[in-house]
């Protein structure tokens, strides 16, 4: 099992008010939606985005924002492993918050590089938490929120849910590199009594996603009346989230979580990947019609599966709305025509990063 830190202690009304947030990877797919998000949820926050643009990092996520909130954003480029540069970050910003985002994420990948995503995912992981108790010493008016994934939890049967007591069985260098980042902040929360929360979450899109993952790939594919890959029988079952209800639940538990604690964050939205690209082969039919003989359904193709693919992932987000108050907005019918509409609509982002080597290639063979 993975118990919370601090087991059998009553609930009791938690306030963080965030004043110098430091996001780690703020130009992915996830932290630029939040740093969007916060900015303009928060308007006395001063936001620090600390990433180090490898190939999924995109400075054209963030075009714009400091024009739009000058004196209250600001990027630095480091890599989270490099603990000089963290420390220095530190002892340079009155940082209260830091939202752990920076990860290598991509399975396929993590097959090919297993050793980038120990680099980033564990020893990054403990470069932040070094850096951020040697700064905040024993301060509890600050927080370290970690964000990680529902694959720490391995592969599910046609029933049930992943839920904070899940025992951890991860199947994939990427997942295992999560697992091993999970145990280090709670690590540091028993050792050291620094006040961090975990947030594992299930599979998001919308706008900004990095056009190797399933939706962005299958749009930017069907566009340009490329095949679109299923892997085999394309029956692996995700829960999906929409991006920016994900920011709403990260922001919920930096706010108002219990220091210690997990929340697992799901949109209660199990699809099959085959039924994915279906819906987005209908909803581009209608938005764009692709005037072939069988639309956009003519170019599903399967392929051989991916080593180790988990069949079925879905979370059970109870606690979270039960103690923080938070709710998924967006079913996933008008998630998905938001975010096909976002890509339509900006045509140059997508063709940029799919022009870039490796962007939409398959990785992960053996």
């Amino acid at each position: 099992m993975q118990p919370d830190i601090a087991p059998g202690k009553p609930l009791a009304p938690i306030r963080h008010t965030p004043r110098v947030v430091m996001i780690t990877g703020g130009a992915g797919f996830i932290g630029s939606n939040l740093v969007h998000y916060l900015l303009a949820a928060d308007p006395s926050l001063h936001l620090i985005n600390v990433d180090a643009l490898t190939y999924a990092g995109n400075p054209a996520n963030l075009r714009g924002v400091e024009q739009a909130y000058p004196g209250r954003y600001s990027f630095i480029q480091a890599d989270i492993a490099d603990e000089p540069a963290i420390t220095a970050l530190f002892s340079r910003h009155e940082v209260d918050t830091v939202i752990h985002l920076a990860a290598e994420s991509h399975v396929d990948r993590s097959i090919d590089d297993p050793l980038d995503f120990v680099r980033t995912n564990v020893l990054g992981t403990a470069v932040l938490l070094l850096a951020a108790r040697r700064a905040w010493q024993d301060r509890k008016d600050v927080r370290f929120h970690h964000v990680s994934t529902d694959e720490v939890y391995g592969s599910l049967g046609p029933s049930g849910l992943f839920s904070e007591t899940t025992p951890y069985d991860p199947s994939s260098p990427y997942s295992a590199s999560k697992a091993g980042s999970d145990h280090l902040v709670r690590a540091w929360h028993r050792t050291y009594g620094m006040p961090v929360t975990i947030s594992n979450c299930s599979n998001n899109y919308g706008p900004y996603h990095f056009p190797e993952k399933l939706i962005p790939l299958m749009i930017a594919n069907a566009l340009a009346a490329k095949p679109l890959p299923v892997y085999g029988d394309g029956r692996q079952i995700r829960d999906w989230l929409y991006v920016e209800d994900h920011c709403r639940a990260i922001e919920c538990i930096v706010r108002r979580g219990v220091p210690g604690h997990t929340y697992n964050v799901g949109g209660h939205n199990e699809r099959a990947n085959i039924e994915i690209v279906g819906l987005l082969c209908d909803v581009l039919e209608l938005m764009r019609p692709s005037g072939a003989p069988g639309g956009y359904h003519r170019l599903i193709t399967h392929v051989p599966d991916r080593p180790g693919h988990d069949r079925r992932y879905a979370i059970d987000a109870n606690r979270i709305c039960d103690e923080l108050g938070w709710m998924p907005r967006e079913t996933f019918e008008t998630g998905i025509l938001k975010t096909v509409r976002w890509y339509l609509d900006h045509p140059d982002w997508m063709e940029e990063l799919v022009a870039k080597r490796g962007a939409t290639r398959r990785q992960g063979v053996l």
